[in-house]
């Protein structure tokens, strides 16, 4: 098509109307022939110009990308591509790239509406024409599918750890069923040798003290039980690619007067390199509350709401991975006690539920991460989080202003 076209413009003075109303009607049907290839690729596409106005855009795109105005909409042809957008994240990330002019990037987005949550790869290359850049084109593909599947697998690799907890949960069961059948047994005895003699049942106290082990081993029973359910629960998460950082940040501006309240001097040091995990943000905002509320309290335990104390939070990228530490000087834990926080039910408070640090635990594993605790009796204690990035962004070489591809 592209050496006809090049030949029949040479010729072009030469035809005749019959004939260049003929090339026209070819022309037409190619282009038409192509817009429907366009239109037809289950991937979005959308090609800007080097001003980033939009000049072309298929219904894929149209379906994949929330977009503030339609492109059919007249107002967008005077407005850069990422102005047309409504997710923050994704408009900023064009605009970035336009910025740098940097025409070799890939990164993910989410996007949620009502209870459901679509994920979409973005890449972004040039457009060549003449061995010139003369535009950008964005291809836009639905990896939700593929995102989901992850999360299933790694809830399906969870549910197969549950067979040891199951078969640990059966032997503590063991224990107490057991007293529980030789009390009642006894019991059982003393009332058939009572029938048998004199018909008196035996002494008030001696049946009591049965009743009272009977009742205490049901009691253990239960809460074997609690544990166990508590611990095979899964949690109810609805993941997104959000900025951590960002999270990070709207939690320490709500604190932050608690913090001042309590004469604890909060600190950030992050590292606010845009990249996005994939987590819940209400189950991350709870993660940050617990590790949050604990350390407070261990800064009072300490300094008795006097001046000294400090919480810091602080993030960083490596390998991959995204880490964030909380740390505090309160009153610290012995080696022990830091080594058992995440059971169900454990804890030194006087009112606590024994419950915080283990649904913190459950959500980090649930987000594929890890959580680790170092304490020193009073000093302090360092929280360390460990969670993945779900794509590396990959940079290409930049292509120059004419430059051959």
């Amino acid at each position: 098509m592209k050496d006809f076209v090049s030949k029949a413009s040479q010729k072009l003075p030469k035809l005749s109307r019959e004939q260049v109303e003929s090339l026209i009607e070819d022309l037409a049907a190619e282009y038409e022939q192509l817009d429907s290839i366009v239109e037809s690729l289950p991937s979005g596409l959308i090609i800007v110009d080097t001003q980033w106005h939009l000049a072309l855009t298929n219904k894929a795109a149209e379906r994949l990308i929330p977009f503030s105005i339609r492109p059919s909409d007249t107002r967008a042809e005077s407005l850069p591509v990422w102005s047309l957008i409504d997710d923050e994240n994704l408009a900023s990330f064009l605009e970035n790239c336009a910025r740098k002019n940097s025409s070799h990037e890939d990164a993910e987005f989410s996007f949620a509406k009502d209870s459901s949550v679509k994920f979409v790869s973005v890449s972004v290359i040039p457009l060549v024409r003449k061995s010139d850049i003369s535009g950008t084109v964005i291809s836009v593909s639905d990896i939700t599918e593929k995102r989901q599947q992850e999360i299933i697998l790694h809830r399906m690799e969870s549910l197969a750890s549950l067979t040891s907890l199951a078969a640990s949960v059966a032997h503590e069961i063991k224990n107490p069923l057991g007293a529980i059948s030789i009390h009642i047994q006894l019991m059982q005895k003393a009332i058939k040798k009572a029938r048998e003699s004199d018909g008196m049942l035996p002494d008030p106290k001696f049946m009591e003290n049965y009743l009272a082990v009977v009742n205490e081993e049901i009691d253990a029973l239960n809460k074997i039980v609690l544990d166990f359910l508590f611990a095979v629960r899964p949690v109810q998460s609805a993941p997104v690619l959000s900025d951590p950082d960002g999270q990070v940040e709207k939690f320490a501006s709500f604190c932050r007067p608690d913090a001042e309240n309590r004469r604890i001097k909060l600190t950030l040091h992050l590292a606010k390199k845009g990249e996005r995990l994939l987590i819940d943000e209400k189950l991350f905002r709870e993660v940050l509350m617990n590790l949050t509320q604990n350390a407070f309290s261990a800064i009072e335990e300490r300094f008795e709401k006097k001046d000294g104390g400090e919480f810091v939070i602080e993030s960083f990228t490596k390998n991959d991975r995204y880490f964030l530490t909380l740390a505090d000087n309160g009153s610290g834990m012995d080696e022990q006690t830091a080594s058992r926080i995440f059971e169900p039910y454990y804890t030194t408070k006087a009112n606590g539920t024994g419950l915080g640090l283990t649904t913190v635990y459950k959500i980090i594993k649930e987000f594929q991460g890890d959580i680790d605790v170092k304490s020193v009796k009073g000093h302090g204690t360092v929280f360390s989080i460990v969670l993945p990035l779900p794509q590396k962004k990959t940079l290409l070489i930049e292509s120059q202003p004419g430059e051959k591809e």
